[in-house]
């Protein structure tokens, strides 16, 4: 089974496959696909909220589950990394936790003074040619090259 799930899934497969789920989605129902959308109907479900898309909380309720199932049931027992690796071989423990939670606190914040997460408006939102999208995107993409930057001068290369 090992064989049938490579590490990474090569960009020529996923790209289109997510593009044409991305298409179908907005023939078929008129909405985009994005995760910090599927996570606030998810959130508005438990909190009992009337406005809440449901399949948006399957498609949460998917990603989670089929990221258990690939890495537990169809890999047979695959090891759970933190996916920091590399950041823990250059700092120590206490601070990439703190660089991890300040990055995610940011990635929240940003994606809630936005109107949704960098995979709804990079691939949706650019997709619909919406300007804010354009804008987010570039904003997002350009900070991800600057931070990379940085972190490689300040750690020699080593990231």
């Amino acid at each position: 089974m090992f064989d049938v799930l490579p590490d990474r899934l090569p960009w020529f497969v996923g790209g289109p496959i997510l593009g044409l789920l991305i298409v179908g989605l907005f023939a078929i129902a008129n909405q985009p696909l994005g995760a910090s959308g599927a996570y606030v109907h998810t959130m508005g479900l438990l909190t009992r909220r009337t406005e809440v898309v449901v399949w948006r909380v399957w498609y949460f309720v998917g990603l989670l589950v089929g990221g258990l199932v690939v890495t537990q049931v169809l890999r047979s027992g695959a090891e759970m990394r933190s996916g920091y690796d590399a950041l823990r071989d250059v700092f120590p423990l206490w601070a990439t936790v703190g660089l991890v939670f300040a990055g995610a606190t940011l990635l929240g914040f940003g994606a809630a003074k936005a109107g949704g997460c960098t995979s709804g408006h990079g691939m949706c939102g650019t997709a619909q040619r919406s300007p804010a999208s354009l804008t987010v995107t570039a904003t997002f993409m350009s900070t991800a090259i600057a931070t990379t930057f940085v972190l490689h001068l300040l750690t020699g290369g080593d990231l």
